[in-house]
């Protein structure tokens, strides 16, 4: 036997797991290197606080923790500083056993659909079942294995339970390669039983030792270079639709380049939008859905669609009717992604592949008409957002078009301080049309779970993320009063947000949709609702919000928001303010087509007639 053996070290399983994910280290874009997590959200209950409770104390000096007072909205708040990095830095979650796990539920979903780290560390029961069953235990009478903890399976792109210590020495680097894969980005489960955390086990010295985390760009394959520089060369009318992958590719420059060099507009998604400068000459703005006219137009004469780094969902083709008639070219990190809409997958990084399919097309321009026509339809379509965004006399209560206008004329300097942060309402169809940024990063939308309550704890993690940024977070009453804790944990962190609360009294957004629908206004605005007693209440947000510790007034008219917001700016800690909108008012210009189903079968009249629309509509579909 050799005279010198491998060092160790005897620590509990929780310990270990804190030290080791504090070791981890990434690039910080400027030449140097920060660490991988920002620390840790804690909501600590029985199932954790003993075991990993005592090891994030421990190692409180090198992997932080913060507290929160909501378990979902803490992790939306993790999720948030993920894609404020780019998804080149991250954070944990970690909860107790039964409702604290499962409130992280919600949050898991909307990190999977969205392709953002989060690491979640649920507490669970004892492996032992010595104390069965313990408090908030969910018993299966038919598998004595399960817990609530396995409803995070289909919810996490990896998912372990540690029953023993040692299995940490092949979870954690496991769950680090999901969390740091281009492609398989999503959130990580490791379930931990509260007895286990406790355990000890001698580690390996080296395990923690500290590491360099590389973030891999996937390169692209030649022959798929070659067929997509041999499509776009026969293209006359082409476009490209930018995606959420071209800023977390942090390929904004190489996209740029690329539309100039070879003459092709640009309109972006809701996760893709900042991509482009707002007032680039080629760009046409946001398209589908919530789109505006010039970049639907042109899509609906496009004869190739790039898309780069996006998943191609509903709001952005006009559930596949917008761009039917083109073919597609999908750049994409994502196999998955690559392979809809029937198009031409080009599997690659979104810099690296633009900078190939460059070089392919060399000289190639679609410089003429078309390059001319898409120009003059973005600045028509810039004329029209400063004219929206530029109306201070409004009479009657404004909409939320004039309310983003408001707040941005309040930036004292360039916008590109400011961050928008929302999730769901009518905000995000009128944020994609009208916000207007010329960085990266500057509009912070969670449109692809949707999720109403993500938007005040988003604002949370942006800011924890962006320190010198002017976090403003929009978000309708809704929203609010479905999750508005993280206010008191704004104030308790000193990470100043600005909150622009728009209240329409209700749901305006589908309540619009529902009578799109051909249904009379019924559960979704205040006044449509079931009442007794003193009936719809009128709600004082402004108070709430300093009831949880923050400054707050209430703005009656865009003039009074305008100077609202100077005072919000300059105010040392969150600010709320509060304004009446107009429910019925959006902005008319732009939009297309969405699937919505419609009753085939109805006794009302308006309903039927919704239907014979929606079944002419669906014949513009991509088959």
């Amino acid at each position: 036997m050799s005279a010198t053996l491998h060092k160790t070290i005897r620590l509990t399983m929780a310990q270990a797991l804190v030290r080791y994910l504090a070791a981890l280290r990434t690039d910080d874009g400027e030449g140097g290197l920060t660490p991988l997590f920002g620390g840790a959200f804690a909501i600590f209950g029985h199932g954790n606080v003993a075991g990993l409770g005592e090891a994030l104390y421990q190692y409180r000096e090198q992997f932080p923790t913060y507290r929160a007072h909501n378990e979902q909205a803490m992790a939306h708040s993790a999720i948030a500083y993920a894609k404020a990095h780019m998804r080149r830095r991250m954070m944990a979650v970690t909860t107790s056993i039964g409702p604290g796990a499962t409130n992280l539920l919600t949050a898991a979903a909307l990190a999977h659909v969205n392709r953002l780290p989060v690491l979640l560390l649920p507490g669970d029961v004892f492996v032992s079942r010595a104390p069965d069953p313990v408090l908030q235990q969910l018993e299966d009478m038919g598998d004595g294995s399960v817990t609530v903890n396995d409803a995070f399976k289909p919810l996490s792109r990896y998912f372990d339970r540690i029953v023993y210590p040692e299995q940490l020495l092949t979870a954690l680097p496991r769950a680090i390669a999901a969390l740091t894969d281009p492609a398989a980005c999503g959130p990580v489960t490791l379930s931990l039983p509260q007895d286990v955390q406790t355990m000890a086990h001698d580690y390996p010295a080296d395990f923690f030792e500290p590491r360099i985390v590389r973030f891999r760009a996937v390169p692209p394959v030649e022959c798929e270079l070659d067929e997509a520089a041999a499509l776009l060369q026969g293209a006359k009318q082409p476009l490209i639709v930018a995606g959420g992958g071209v800023l977390y590719g942090k390929a904004s420059a190489a996209l740029q380049a690329f539309a100039e060099r070879h003459g092709i507009p640009v309109a972006e998604t809701q996760a893709g939008k900042s991509s482009l400068p707002w007032n680039h000459p080629l760009q046409l703005g946001a398209i589908g859905v919530t789109g505006s006219p010039a970049a639907n137009a042109l899509a609906a004469e496009a004869d190739v669609v790039l898309a780069v780094g996006t998943r191609l969902q509903d709001f952005t083709t006009g559930s596949n009717s917008l761009f039917a008639q083109a073919q597609l070219i999908s750049v994409n990190v994502n196999s998955f992604d690559v392979l809809k809409g029937r198009g031409l997958g080009l599997q690659a990084d979104a810099t690296l592949g633009l900078q190939g399919l460059s070089r392919r097309l060399d000289g190639w321009n679609s410089a003429g008409q078309w390059m001319d026509r898409a120009q003059q339809a973005g600045q028509a379509w810039r004329d029209t957002v400063l004219a929206i965004t530029g109306q201070r006399e409004v009479a009657g209560l404004p909409y939320d078009g004039e309310v983003i206008g408001a707040v941005q004329r309040s930036s004292p300097e360039s916008t590109s301080r400011d961050i928008v942060v929302c999730a769901a309402g009518t905000l995000p169809a009128e944020l994609h049309k009208l916000w207007r940024t010329s960085t990266p990063g500057g509009y912070h939308m969670e449109y692809g779970y949707s999720c109403m309550g993500y938007e005040i704890a988003g604002g949370l993690g942006v800011k924890m993320a962006k320190p010198q940024a002017e976090v403003i977070v929009m978000v309708g009453d809704g929203s609010y009063l479905m999750m508005n804790s993280e206010i008191a944990t704004s104030v308790m962190l000193d990470k100043k947000l600005i909150i622009v609360v728009l209240d329409n009294r209700g749901y305006g957004c589908i309540n619009r949709l529902q009578q799109a629908c051909g249904n009379a206004p019924f559960n979704n605005m205040l006044a449509d609702c079931l009442q007794a007693g003193e009936g719809a209440p009128v709600i004082d947000f402004a108070l709430h919000a300093r009831a949880l510790g923050a400054l707050s007034e209430h703005a009656a008219s865009i003039a009074e928001l305008e100077q609202a917001m100077l005072r919000a700016r300059a105010a040392p800690r969150t600010y709320v303010i509060c304004i009446n909108t107009d429910d019925t008012r959006t902005t008319e210009e732009g939009g297309c087509w969405w699937e919505v189903a419609v009753p085939e079968v109805s006794t009302q009249a308006g309903v039927q007639l919704a239907r014979a629309r929606y079944e002419t509509d669906r014949q513009k579909q991509r088959n």
